[in-house]
């Protein structure tokens, strides 16, 4: 009897397509990479990274690790949202200097568009700080971004940290209040929100 032929099973990572991954629009929907899925809507939801540096072409900005969530997908180009970015350990110890403070702060915002970030802001000074005085740093910084965030979207959001604009306005506030080197948003998070579970009847 003749044996039943059997048709050859295609390997499991040929089957797969590729799918090239680009930032938001706000970033110039620049082209960051590839991923790799056996169909679109398991594109939907990975996390991928980035340099400023590779997003911009600025060489100065590769301590900046950018992270985005695939969004949406249309045919091979998937886009993206920025879920958050922090930067390198190496960079935060290059400002570290002796007989000076580093003051870190916790700032929990909500945008104008309702996404809930978690900033987190190193403030330097140029000499030591003492409790009271860490103490109106903090609250200055926490006080000055909740109330400017209430005008912010997401995207006027990254834009602020990429460009420095945050950063610069609040060097400016904190500089009467104490004599700093800089001011840096060095970490950010946007808080997932859970998607709501049916009702029980």
């Amino acid at each position: 009897m003749a044996k039943k032929q059997v048709g050859r099973r295609v390997e499991g990572w040929k089957a797969k397509s590729w799918f090239k991954v680009h930032v938001p629009e706000n970033l110039g929907k620049v082209y960051i990479g590839d991923t790799i899925a056996n169909d679109a809507g398991s594109v939907v939801g990975r996390i991928m990274q980035a340099t400023l540096g590779e997003i911009t072409n600025d060489y100065a900005k590769q301590h900046i690790k950018m992270r985005f969530r695939i969004a949406n997908v249309t045919g091979d180009a998937a886009y993206t949202e920025f879920v958050g970015h922090d930067v390198t350990r190496d960079y935060l110890r290059s400002l570290i200097k002796r007989r000076s403070t580093r003051i870190d702060c916790l700032v929990p915002i909500v945008t104008k568009d309702t996404k809930k970030v978690r900033l987190t802001i190193s403030c330097y000074t140029l000499a030591r700080a003492n409790v009271s005085q860490i103490h109106a740093i903090r609250n200055a910084i926490t006080a000055n971004v909740q109330a400017q965030a209430a005008a912010w979207d997401l995207n006027t959001l990254v834009n602020g940290i990429v460009a420095g604009e945050i950063s610069r306005d609040l060097f400016k506030v904190i500089k009467v209040l104490y004599p700093i080197r800089r001011i840096e948003v060095v970490k950010s998070k946007v808080e997932m929100v859970a998607a709501p579970t049916p009702e029980s009847p």
